[in-house]
């Protein structure tokens, strides 16, 4: 009999030791042996985790399942862990400054040009899709675009200690969310010009539905929820907002996408929420069909359509 599942509202913190601890693996591999025998190692990395994280491997096969439009096989689960070990490999190397081991190809490079040169900055609306480090690594490289990552106070300081410990050099502007001056903080860099991260698809405890701000809406074949809070931020901040997402798509590529996601610059007070709802619509419509597209890319290990809770 199987152990029962993790409390719903522990998502976040078995996440973030988990990342903490797959990184500091992938590291010490990654430095000590280099990319290309690193890259062999991931295949007994990935089986291990395949057979003994149950939770993890169960969830994995239902969002494959809606995700494929069929029975998740074997070979899909374990393409799904492999995908995301080897997102969390080169890790490393984009964190060290290692571009030429990558062949990364931006779509929407023109858009990113056009919020530098309006100096308004943007909210950038991303998931746990693909590769974070491979948009960074991305942003840090054209000229006057300065991107920083809005994160709990807890997750930012497990990714900053993390990754100065394995590249010195690494650095990622952060503006911790969930305290006081947090929307103070996010106002001043967007005046600056600068563009403001955020990740869409999780919510800090799964229970916060009750207070308000949490939408179901369509993902896959069935309701899922969905909090509004990162593009009330943009309303609130009268501001346009892009979808970003860095698709792993094996070997050395990533596709990058930015694309035109909503425009609250000029927000109608009367029109607000209709705005909001149909942003929020939006995004995960987009979510959706890249996750379609890209099925092993999508690292949600979780409960996601909240299955498990008790009816």
């Amino acid at each position: 009999m199987s152990a029962a599942p993790p409390p719903a509202d522990s998502w976040a913190r078995e996440s973030e030791r988990g990342n903490r601890l797959a990184l500091r693996v992938m590291a010490f591999i990654a430095v000590v042996f280099g990319r290309r025998i690193a890259r062999l190692v991931l295949h007994p990395i990935a089986l291990y985790f395949l057979v003994f994280a149950r939770h993890s491997r169960r969830h994995s096969a239902r969002y494959l399942a809606r995700a494929l439009g069929r029975p998740a096989r074997v070979g899909d689960l374990y393409r799904h862990v492999h995908s995301f070990a080897a997102t969390v490999l080169d890790r490393v190397y984009l964190a060290r400054g290692h571009l030429r081991e990558f062949d990364l190809r931006v779509e929407g490079s023109a858009l990113m040009d056009e919020l530098v040169a309006q100096g308004r900055g943007a909210l950038l609306l991303g998931a746990h899709l693909g590769s974070f480090e491979a948009l960074h690594a991305v942003g840090a490289g054209r000229p006057g675009l300065r991107v920083a990552m809005a994160m709990f106070p807890d997750n930012a300081r497990m990714i900053h200690e993390t990754l100065q410990a394995i590249a010195p050099g690494f650095h990622l502007d952060i503006i911790t969310i969930g305290r006081s001056h947090s929307t103070l903080a996010m106002r001043d860099w967007l005046d600056a010009g600068g563009l403001v991260g955020l990740l869409g698809d999780r919510m800090l405890n799964p229970g916060d539905g009750a207070r308000g701000g949490v939408v179901e809406l369509p993902f896959l074949g069935r309701p899922a929820r969905f909090s509004e809070g990162p593009l009330r931020l943009a309303l609130l901040l009268r501001r346009r907002v892009v979808f970003m997402a860095a698709l792993y798509r094996g070997g050395r590529r990533y596709d990058v996408h930015f694309e035109p996601l909503a425009d609250f610059s000029q927000a109608d007070a009367a029109q607000r929420d209709n705005r909001l709802r149909e942003a929020l619509q939006a995004y995960v419509q987009r979510l959706e069909t890249l996750c379609r597209e890209a099925p092993y890319n999508w690292f949600n290990f979780f409960d996601f359509w909240n299955e498990d809770a008790p009816s």
